[in-house]
């Protein structure tokens, strides 16, 4: 049998023998190739970019990005600061870095980076600075990636940005383990998008907004956001939800949200307004300013389930049955600690509500603790229909479900339900905001039936 160490000190040998050719051929051809060269890319340093530089290099570095798109060739920048304003990305870039080494700094003039109507770009390993500089007034973003066509984003770093950092107008393809902070609108704005998946990034310290994905009109969008980590979202610009919203889906329909964690959002969590088709499940959302989770106005077709919420001023909110947010599902959630006080003057139901829910939604399932005012609201005035509740578990609230028996309300089924805690009833029906029944759940069934004839009440226990 072949002696291993024998084998090794010839491998070795050979080693040694290419390494004096290769350093045979470097004295006689001159420098060898660098990285970049070896894997078939661009070589910055012949078009005169150089890391660590004092002066500015968007000229050479816009001829550099150019050539690369031409070649159809990679970039692959050295460690270094690398300071640039008003570059345009052409029709294909694929240009990375080594992760947290390059640094491309903005100088202030305009914008950073610009595409439109591209083929590829694909940025890995950078890190980008916006040393919150001034934008120019027609820049929406540090990075604005127009009709991109398909696009690569990962393991970025994208801070200071004085608007928004990262906006992608009609993309497709991925954005992945990036780093965004500090933004002064929103971290991650998607608009228009085909396909795009918003996957394990971090994005924290934003002005307004998180991670936005809306569209002109309503249509479907497909956008799948999964694994994220959200925080510290504010809304410095004021309303009362449009900003302040860790993730924010407008009109884009069958939006997938996932297993992000979400904290310490001046409003929601989680908020989707004319966003039918929304998926959103094991999401952790912890500390919301307002709602935590919202499904608004027209939308339609929810699926909620498995999210934790904690210490937010509302729960879960699926309602608007008035401009059509109706079907849905609401189930195995936990929503705990919800406070009663909120980011503006309290209206309609107020703050310090576990779930709340209108029309042909089917709740079932969940577990609400220590809710400031109600453990669940059912119906709005007159707009309650086809709303099943079962099999929950609500404690340490003072109302445990309020529900409406206003006038046009219509059928609900109260069922199976776990009340614990509730001092001041387990079900009570409600014309709008006025109290107007004693405790449903001590009630005969028939008796309930008899006075409101559009509710079923049955089997729930109170401890």
């Amino acid at each position: 049998m072949l002696n291993r160490r024998r084998f090794i000190a010839g491998f070795g040998g050979l080693s040694a023998a290419a390494l004096g050719g290769m350093n045979s051929a470097r004295s006689a051809t001159g420098p060898m190739l660098t990285n970049a060269g070896l894997r078939g890319g661009i070589d910055a340093g012949e078009f005169g970019v150089r890391p660590d530089a004092t002066d500015d290099q968007s000229g050479v570095f816009q001829r550099m990005i150019d050539e690369a798109s031409f070649r159809n060739l990679p970039i692959a920048l050295p460690p270094g600061h690398y300071p640039l304003s008003n570059i345009r990305l052409p029709e294909r870039v694929r240009l990375s870095g080594v992760t947290g080494a390059t640094r491309i700094r903005y100088t202030g003039r305009g914008f950073l980076m610009r595409a439109e109507n591209t083929e590829r770009i694909e940025l890995d390993g950078l890190s980008i600075d916006g040393e919150n500089r001034w934008l120019s007034d027609d820049s929406e973003a540090l990075i604005e990636l127009r009709q991109p066509g398909r696009i690569a984003i990962t393991d970025c770093e994208i801070a200071g940005a004085r608007k928004t950092a990262l906006q992608l107008d009609g993309a497709e393809g991925l954005v992945r383990d990036n780093r965004i902070s500090g933004a002064g609108a929103v971290g991650l704005f998607a608009r228009q998008s085909r396909g795009l998946s918003i996957h394990a990034n971090t994005v924290e310290r934003c002005g307004d907004g998180g991670i936005l994905v809306h569209r002109w009109q309503n249509s479907e969008d497909g956008t799948q956001i999964l694994a994220n980590r959200i925080s510290q979202i504010g809304a410095v610009s004021g309303g009362t939800g449009q900003n302040g919203n860790g993730i924010n889906v407008f009109r884009a329909e069958n939006v997938t949200i996932a297993d992000n964690f979400i904290a310490d959002c001046a409003f929601s969590a989680i908020r989707g307004n004319g966003a039918s088709g929304l998926i959103a499940r094991g999401n952790q959302c912890l500390r919301s300013g307002e709602t935590a989770l919202y499904a608004e106005f027209a939308t339609t077709g929810s699926v909620i389930t498995g999210n934790l919420i904690d210490r937010a001023a509302n729960g879960i909110s699926v309602v608007n049955f008035d401009s059509g947010g109706r079907l849905s599902t609401v189930s195995a959630n936990i929503v705990r600690n919800l406070v009663d006080s909120g980011p503006y003057a309290p209206e309609s139901g107020g703050f310090g509500l576990g779930i709340s829910v209108e029309a042909d939604t089917a709740v079932t399932g969940n577990v609400v603790e220590s809710a400031a005012r109600f453990g669940m609201i059912v119906g709005w005035g007159p707009y309650l229909r086809a709303v099943t509740v079962s099999n929950n578990v609500i404690r340490q609230a003072p109302v445990g479900l309020a529900v409406s028996i206003a006038e046009g309300a219509r059928d609900a089924l109260i069922t199976g339900n776990l009340f614990d805690a509730v001092p001041e009833g387990a079900i009570l029906g409600y014309r709008w905001l006025e109290r107007a029944t004693d405790d449903l759940a001590l009630m005969d069934e028939n008796g309930v039936r008899a006075r409101h004839a559009h509710l079923t009440v049955a089997r729930n226990r109170v401890s």
